[in-house]
């Protein structure tokens, strides 16, 4: 995960519509399934899914009244810290 691809993936999710990233995810993982995508091809569309679903986790919290960069720290160190698990 990248902070500045979700950083960028919420303003446009605030611009436009969540259901824009949803479709998309919806898509890619359906991209997946074809057997011919080779082990790079899959972690490439795997880091993309990754960010855009951290893109509407933040999403969420912004929602709920918390401000864009504290939201966008709070998701890091989560994901930090389930890493580190």
């Amino acid at each position: 995960m990248k902070l500045p691809i979700i950083k960028h993936l919420t303003q446009f999710i605030t611009e436009n519509d969540e259901d824009f990233v949803v479709e998309t995810i919806e898509t890619l993982e359906a991209l997946t399934e074809v057997s011919s995508l080779k082990d790079q091809e899959l972690e490439v569309i795997g880091e993309l899914l990754s960010n855009m679903y951290g893109a509407i986790e933040v999403n969420k919290m912004i929602a709920k009244g918390i401000p864009p960069k504290e939201a966008l720290n709070s998701f890091m160190q989560r994901v930090l810290g389930a890493i580190d698990k």
